[in-house]
């Protein structure tokens, strides 16, 4: 299965999670393919069927249109769609739900499609508690993320350093959400910034007791193996590079989780300034 990524600038994907931002250095790693991406839909809080495709890994500007299709006998008819042009990015559609079998397509014309697997739904919105995840190593007592998640912070101050940002800070608020982020998606088996049952990063991080930011920012990955790997993935994409460069931010949280059902690594890189 190919990876997707998702960025979010609060104020909030791919899509991306922030503000306005800083640009900087690309990274040196090798490029990664471009590809596209369909995820299943799913049934929000608020009873509406949602879909999202990405396009990652991309040079080149295209047009990505996504469908949500329902399977019916003959000929599956397209219930809703939605479009966005660029070189990367997630688009999102969303329509008023009635229980079927539903699924979403995603081409970028220039070749590439992807189709979801299908998935029934009853239009009840998905309230379970978050799962847990497959098992993946703490961090030490008294330290803030894993080595891999560690990793990823000293790679992001690499870059920022290139482009005369200041290092950020690994707090241990924001590395729990991201990492109960990325826990509940690799259980779920869905990929977003908004959780099924409705819950944003703001939400996230305020059930950690985080509070008194003035700015927010997400990044998020499915499938990258290694450290490297997701930066390179994130810094090839525009509006996560963005995210990273951006030099009013002091903070940051990583979280890594392993998935069985979908992709199996699931990374969220949390941003925030006070």
């Amino acid at each position: 299965m190919r990876r997707p990524l998702g960025a979010l600038l609060c104020l909030g994907s791919l899509a991306a999670f922030s503000t306005p931002i800083a640009t900087a250095h690309a990274t040196a790693a090798p490029q990664v393919a471009c590809r596209v991406y369909a995820a299943k839909p799913y049934v929000t809080a608020a009873g509406k069927i949602q879909a999202s495709a990405a396009r990652l890994g991309c040079g080149d500007t295209a047009l990505v249109r996504i469908r949500i299709k329902r399977a019916v006998a003959g000929t599956d008819p397209v219930v809703k769609s939605a479009s966005q042009k660029g070189v990367n990015g997630r688009v999102t559609v969303k329509l008023g739900c009635a229980p079927g079998v539903y699924y979403a397509t995603v081409t970028d014309y220039r070749g590439k499609t992807s189709t979801s697997k299908p998935v029934r739904l009853s239009c009840t919105p998905m309230v379970t508690p978050t799962a847990t995840a497959p098992p993946i190593t703490p961090p030490p007592t008294g330290t803030v993320g894993t080595a891999e998640e560690n990793e990823v912070v000293r790679l992001v101050n690499a870059e920022r350093a290139k482009g005369g940002c200041q290092p950020l800070k690994h707090d241990a608020q924001l590395r729990k959400a991201a990492f109960d982020h990325s826990a509940d998606m690799a259980a779920r088996n869905y990929f977003d910034h908004d959780s099924p049952d409705g819950r944003d990063l703001a939400d996230r991080l305020r059930a950690t007791g985080f509070t008194g930011w003035s700015r927010l920012a997400e990044n998020i990955d499915g499938g990258s193996a290694t450290p490297a790997a997701v930066m390179n993935g994130w810094m090839t994409s525009p509006v996560h590079k963005a995210n990273i460069m951006n030099c009013t931010f002091t903070l940051i949280g990583v979280g890594l989780a392993k998935g069985t059902q979908g992709y199996k690594t699931y990374w969220t890189q949390n941003f925030a300034a006070r």
